[in-house]
């Protein structure tokens, strides 16, 4: 994607909304493609939509809508959108500040991990074993959430983690592509599409 052998045309600038709107008005590309940027494009794609400027331009966003990627990464959305399927979800909280941060920790018990809504591979995120580290990681956490929201969730470090990759497509076709199960139990994961403390089964 930084290769003139591969891409027509190659920018070396910060990846930033400013930046990335002057090109998109510059070049008026029909459609971009967040998910080949992993976390920064996603965000970034959002910004690009949330302020008008895909609009603007007339881009479309292949791959995930933006109301899909909404729901991905808001952690209230995400959990409300697993218990409409029936999928179980563990006890957890979104905390916006400090004290409701420490407040949902104490009707969930410890420990807990602290999840930051849009951050690059759960940055800023953590396992908090009684309130004094969950000060520490929460305030970390708020600040580096560009939405300044944190999920409170129950931990389950030490569990099995089996993750299923999965495709599907618009006609509600799925596939699974693969299935791995862990050698370590759960410890620093901050995946979200996990199933765990399960039995192993044979994928055919």
């Amino acid at each position: 994607m930084t290769d003139t052998t591969i891409a027509d045309k190659v920018y070396m600038e910060p990846l930033s909304i400013e930046y990335v709107a002057k090109i998109i008005r510059y070049e008026r590309p029909d459609a971009i493609l967040p998910g080949i940027g992993g976390q920064t494009g996603l965000n970034i794609a959002m910004k690009l939509y949330k302020k008008g400027v895909l609009q603007e331009c007339q881009v479309e966003l292949l791959g995930t809508s933006s109301e899909s990627i909404e729901k991905a990464e808001d952690r209230e959305k995400f959990k409300e959108l697993c218990e409409s399927l029936g999928e179980p979800v563990l006890p957890s909280v979104i905390a916006t500040n400090l004290e409701e941060g420490i407040k949902a920790a104490e009707e969930i018990g410890y420990p807990v991990i602290l999840r930051p809504a849009f951050t690059l591979g759960g940055t800023g995120g953590g396992f908090a074993d009684n309130e004094e580290q969950l000060e520490q990681i929460m305030k970390n956490a708020l600040e580096l959430s560009p939405v300044h929201q944190v999920l409170v969730e129950k931990s389950i470090k030490g569990y099995k983690e089996i993750e299923y990759e999965v495709i599907r497509d618009s006609n509600d076709t799925a596939i699974t592509v693969c299935n791995m199960e862990n050698l370590d139990p759960v410890r620093n994961s901050y995946r979200r599409f996990n199933s765990s403390c399960t039995k192993s089964n044979s994928y055919k």
